[in-house]
């Protein structure tokens, strides 16, 4: 073993350090997926998804090359390791791997272009802010317009760092959106239980 100095990239992730703690970021990684994906105009979106957009299975035609689809979904995947504001969608497209049709490709297009102007962000662990566990959730009520189940999302700040968060649709229907909450809220408050006994 040998010390190579400071970390600044370890597989896919660079490591920046400033004052206030160490950035996260994945921005040679964003252009390389951007690459792969045969992007070729420079078009940038200000938001992953369009608002109170539904994609459904069955809308579109299917795609002749199902590969490439995978392959760059996959990359969406790990990329939501630094950027936690595209895990909704990714979740979203990732459903339809086993048969995506054209609307969905148009989707993970619009992804990539969010991120295209949104490549230098990254994620800032601060050195200085309290160990304080936070968490927030939210729910959206039968959000899927195939089986209508609700999708739970929530974040956890450890002090003023990002440290934990999900998107994931919910096991049952439920029947409100009181319901839905209070499904996200249980799975919100065990993760912070999870944390706290970690700590």
């Amino acid at each position: 073993m040998k010390d190579l100095g400071y970390l600044q990239y370890f597989l896919g992730i660079e490591v920046a350090y400033s004052p206030k703690g160490y950035i996260l970021s994945q921005s040679k990684y964003i252009s390389e997926v951007i690459s792969h994906a045969g992007l070729t105009d420079d078009w940038i979106m200000d938001s992953p998804i369009e608002l109170n957009h539904r994609l459904s299975p069955t809308d579109g035609d299917l795609l002749s090359d199902v590969t490439r689809y995978r392959e760059v979904v996959g990359s969406l995947v790990y990329l939501m390791v630094t950027c936690p504001d595209i895990t909704y969608v990714v979740h979203m497209v990732s459903q339809s791997a086993s048969a995506p049709c054209t609307t969905h490709w148009t989707a993970v297009l619009r992804i990539l272009c969010y991120l295209r102007g949104t490549v230098h962000h990254g994620l800032l662990l601060s050195s200085t802010s309290d160990l304080v566990l936070t968490g927030y959730s939210d729910a959206d009520c039968a959000g899927d317009p195939t089986d209508q189940k609700s999708t739970t999302g929530y974040c956890i700040f450890l002090g003023n760092s990002l440290v934990a968060w999900k998107s994931k649709k919910q096991s049952v229907v439920s029947r409100s959106s009181a319901e839905a909450e209070y499904r996200a809220m249980a799975t919100t408050t065990a993760e912070l239980i999870w944390f706290h006994r970690l700590l």
